[in-house]
């Protein structure tokens, strides 16, 4: 069973505000059945759903689990005499399954100490009706998959009390006449489905923060970006500036005494403004320009959040360092929309950028094992191939069916020294 669990708990937290644009969406039945769960059971800090929530996941999410509970209704058939399909066995499922769903629903949606004590609750339930009631082993697997440990909780608790109550279960079953053979694979089931719980937990969590660092570093960087650009900006202008309004005040005083000297500091200012202008577009330039090692990390990133495993490796002879830079924006912008396209549509498990010297040409390749086929030109593939034929360079893209896609942008360098980034 999958379900996402939260941060701390804390029963006086105040419930979270059901707000109209975080209603469940859908249409038909499913949509009035999730909107009367929505009212009925908000979601409090700290619950299961109010993490899934919090994470763009449904929050009711964790309610499709409850399918399991056909086990409530099947294990009649192996009991039999007694035990199997029978009046007793319909009033008792009569009573017992819409208090089963009611404390399953209360465990997802409840902060956790309340969670806990209805996956308890439900495990309680089990050995009250146990005498005569064999299906009720379904809720004590659900209690105990329940119990599984929050955020914050040590996983060795949980492990100790899936013992506890296994064996709880096992010598009170024994003492009222249950045959060991139906009870063996208690402690297995409790334990493959309570660790298939906490390690898919586990993997959610982990691929969230994965989510927050990436969209951290990506906030950092721009941060730090407009700092940088806010300083040089500053140390640019702010000294041109100044001494075009000196120069110009002085000219404006100077020239019905001396307009000569006047004439010199107009030309003077002149001079200064166009040094200035030139200097901004020098820097402008390098803010546009993006840089290989950046763009590598940053594909990185993006790609094994979303679980392709992504490579690079420079060959002998290659140093973006030493590339034009009009080169290396160019290259670097192509790892940018190839990484982009390869989260987007490849579906590949790896991919692998290359890059190398060759016959005078920078080469970069990038690969992956995604499904292939027919590339639909759009924006991005338009963009990459303008900004490589910008430096004189040549863009091919080759994809086969089934055979993963190659981008291979060829880009001379003795024909870039002078240009600048795009």
């Amino acid at each position: 069973m999958n379900t996402t669990t939260p941060g701390p708990s804390d029963d006086a937290l105040p419930a979270a505000p059901a707000a109209p644009q975080a209603t469940p969406r859908g249409r038909g039945l499913r949509a009035a059945v999730a909107r009367a769960l929505w009212r009925w059971f908000p979601p409090r800090p700290g619950s299961i759903a109010a993490c899934d929530q919090r994470m763009g996941r449904p929050p009711w999410g964790a309610m499709v689990h409850v399918v399991w509970a056909v086990w409530v209704f099947i294990t009649p058939a192996f009991a039999g005499g007694e035990y199997g399909y029978s009046l007793r066995w319909a009033a008792t499922t009569a009573v017992t399954f819409p208090l089963f769903l009611w404390l399953y629903a209360t465990s997802i949606v409840q902060t956790p100490r309340k969670a806990y004590a209805a996956a308890l609750a439900m495990v309680a339930m089990c050995l009250v009706v146990l005498p005569w009631y064999p299906s009720g082993l379904s809720y004590f697997v659900f209690g105990c998959v329940m119990l599984q440990p929050r955020r914050g909780r040590a996983m060795l608790p949980y492990l100790a009390a899936l013992v506890g109550l296994n064996a709880l279960l096992i010598g009170y079953a024994l003492s009222i006449g249950y045959p060991w053979q139906a009870l063996v694979w208690m402690p297995t089931v409790t334990a493959i489905i309570g660790a298939l719980v906490v390690v898919d937990r586990s993997n959610v969590e982990r691929e969230a923060a994965l989510r927050l660092s990436h969209d951290e570093v990506r906030r950092l960087a721009a941060l730090a970006e407009r700092e940088r650009i806010g300083r040089d900006l500053h140390d640019l202008l702010g000294h041109t500036l100044s001494m075009v309004a000196l120069k110009s005040d002085l000219a404006g005083r100077m020239l019905e005494r001396d307009p000569h000297a006047a004439r010199a500091e107009i030309g003077e200012v002149s001079r200064v403004a166009r040094e200035a202008l030139a200097q901004v577009r020098r820097a402008v330039s390098g803010i546009r320009s993006a840089g290989i090692a950046a763009e590598l990390a940053s594909a990185k990133l993006l790609l094994e959040t979303d679980g392709v495993a992504f490579t690079y490796r420079f060959d002998d002879g290659f140093s973006d360092g030493a590339l034009p830079a009009a080169v290396e924006s160019a290259l670097a912008l192509a790892v940018r929309e190839a990484a982009t396209n390869i989260q987007r549509h490849a579906h590949a498990a790896r991919a692998e950028a290359r890059f190398s010297i060759e016959h005078g040409e920078a080469v970069l390749r990038i690969a992956d094992d995604g499904r292939g086929g027919t590339i639909t030109p759009g924006n991005g593939l338009s963009g990459m191939r303008e900004r490589i034929e910008g430096v004189r360079g040549r863009l091919r893209v080759d994809s086969s069916r089934r055979g993963g896609t190659t981008v291979e942008a060829r880009v001379p360098l003795a024909a870039n020294d002078d240009a600048a980034p795009p």
